[in-house]
């Protein structure tokens, strides 16, 4: 087994796999809301789509080990007080099988353009007029058709990649001018870069091939590209994947040869001799050792930023 492999296989899940109903007197908060909650806008609309829609994303609670009765409200607390004020008894909840209180918002991931579209299409079939969620997304009408018609042409296997990526809604409509394989190499790229901006997506499609579009028998045409800069994109992007697949082969080696490098590097300074002796013979070795064992991404410096 790699050590990739090995990695994949000692991950355990972060939540149960079912959701667990229970009442809302039985949960405990982690945090105090202000006393003037009500008095803000994002209570009114957050109220306004839990009212007209539901709920978007479950509560995440946690057990309490020694009482089976009450639960830890790890994340949502404004929408508990919501269906307290709609005189809801019970809630659907997500169980985080730690609690994770302190740290949960920072790791959230809110919702991304897929999620949203297939909340929106449920909430549709449900009977929901799109008048009314427009309404409570504070969008127009032809915002919700486009939000509805946003998967129309995207492939299942790149639709899956970019599933809980916050994607803008036009760089689905720049994927849909391609061919379902072209999609999948498209949403790869964009993964690989963290970059999910329409600007990158149409940079991809630019230098996509005639034969890899949807409309192949029709000359590509770009918004100040010329066909000999777009061919020259093309070059140079099927030249950029190239690299990227190189590197991709040899990452998670070369990350954990890092880490372990960097682990044994931050062991060697708790040692106050060895340390002793550095600064006094070797103290450009220490300044470069304590830069090591500070880092906290193998990124160089302007890309971190």
């Amino acid at each position: 087994m790699s050590a990739a492999q090995h990695r994949r296989a000692s991950l355990s899940a972060a939540f149960e796999e079912e959701f667990l109903t229970v009442d809302i007197s039985s949960l405990l908060p982690t945090r105090t809301l202000p006393p003037t909650l009500r008095e803000g806008q994002k209570f009114e609309t957050i109220a306004s789509t839990v009212k007209e829609i539901g709920l978007v994303e479950p509560p995440v609670i946690a057990r309490i080990p020694d009482n089976p009765q009450q639960f830890l409200l790890v994340d949502g607390h404004v929408r508990i007080e919501i269906l307290r004020d709609m005189d809801v008894h019970q809630v659907e909840c997500l169980v985080a099988k730690s609690d994770d209180s302190f740290t949960y918002n920072k790791r959230v991931s809110r919702l991304a353009a897929i999620q949203e579209h297939k909340m929106i299409v449920a909430a549709i079939e449900r009977g929901v007029p799109d008048t009314a969620i427009a309404r409570v997304l504070n969008v127009n009408i032809n915002t919700i058709q486009r939000k509805v018609r946003m998967l129309d042409g995207i492939c299942p296997e790149a639709e899956d990649l970019l599933k809980d990526k916050h994607c803008p809604m036009a760089v689905f409509e720049t994927l849909r001018r391609m061919v379902p394989l072209r999609q999948i190499e498209a949403a790869d790229f964009m993964i690989n870069a963290n970059n999910f901006s329409v600007n990158y997506a149409s940079a991809i499609l630019a230098g996509t091939p005639q034969h890899q579009l949807v409309t192949a028998d029709k000359p590509k045409r770009l918004k100040g590209m010329t066909p000999e800069a777009m061919a020259r994109m093309e070059r140079e992007l099927a030249r950029l994947q190239e690299q990227i697949t190189v590197v991709q082969d040899s990452y998670g080696q070369d990350h954990l040869e890092l880490t372990v490098a960097k682990g044994y590097v931050t062991r060697l300074l708790g040692n106050p001799r060895i340390v002793r002796y550095l600064t006094a013979h070797r103290p450009e070795f220490l300044s470069e050792f304590q830069a090591i064992s500070e880092m906290t991404t193998t990124l160089p410096a302007e890309a971190a930023e």
